[in-house]
C-alpha cells in the first residue's frame, strides 16, 4: 500500500476535515518517532495516517472503532503489525500493546489534540509561534485540551522517550506540516 492509496480510502471513509487534520498530524509524529527509533518510517506513518480510518463509519461507537479500522487497513494491503496497531490504539478492546508500533501509536495519537489546542489559543493560531516549552506548561493544566488524556501521551516511557523530548518532537513532526494542517 503506497501513501497514495491510503489517502484515497481516508477520502472515501472520512468526510471530516478535521478529522482528516488529525490522522495527518499523527503520520508526522509517527514518522518522526521511527525515524528518531530507527524503524520503517514508511510503516509507522501510514500507520498513524490510518488509525483513525473507521471513526466515521462506526459512529464513534468505541466497543467497533479501530476493529473496522483494522480490517479496512488490511483490505488495503497493511501488515498484520500495521493492523495491530490500529486495532489496540483504542483501549476499550483491552488488546495488550506489544510491539513499539503499538506503543508509538497509543502515545502519539492523544498528543496531537494537545500540540493543536495549544497553537489554537496562540494569537496567531499556528504552530510556527507555538514553543514546546508552552506545550509542556498546558500538559500540566489538566482542564486544558481534556480530551488530550495525558496519561496516554505519558506512556511515551515505554518507548523509550522522556515525555519531554516526545512533546518537543512532536511539535516540531507537526510544524513540518503545518500548511497541510492549516495551523
Amino acid at each position: 500500500m503506497t501513501r497514495k492509496e491510503a489517502l484515497s480510502s481516508i477520502k472515501v471513509n472520512v468526510g471530516n476535515e478535521n478529522l482528516v487534520k488529525h490522522m495527518l498530524a499523527t503520520e508526522a509524529i509517527m514518522r518522526a518517532l521511527a525515524k528518531r527509533l530507527g524503524e520503517d518510517e514508511e510503516e509507522w506513518g501510514l500507520t498513524g495516517l490510518l488509525h483513525d480510518i473507521d471513526a466515521e463509519l462506526t459512529g464513534g461507537d468505541m466497543s467497533t472503532h479501530s476493529k473496522l479500522g483494522a480490517d479496512l487497513v488490511r483490505e488495503l494491503g497493511a501488515s498484520e503489525v500495521m493492523a495491530h496497531a490500529i486495532l489496540c490504539h483504542n483501549e476499550a478492546h483491552g488488546i495488550p500493546r506489544e510491539t513499539k508500533l503499538d506503543k508509538a501509536l497509543f502515545c502519539a495519537d492523544p498528543l496531537t489534540g494537545l500540540i493543536t489546542a495549544a497553537a489554537l489559543i496562540r494569537p496567531d493560531k499556528k504552530l510556527a509561534s507555538l514553543e514546546a516549552k508552552s506545550v509542556k506548561k498546558r500538559f500540566k493544566e489538566e482542564r486544558f485540551a481534556a480530551g488530550a488524556n495525558r496519561q496516554q501521551i505519558s506512556q511515551c516511557s515505554e518507548i523509550g522517550l522522556e515525555r519531554d523530548e516526545f512533546i518537543e518532537l512532536g511539535l516540531e513532526a507537526m510544524q513540518a506540516v503545518a500548511a497541510d494542517l492549516g495551523l
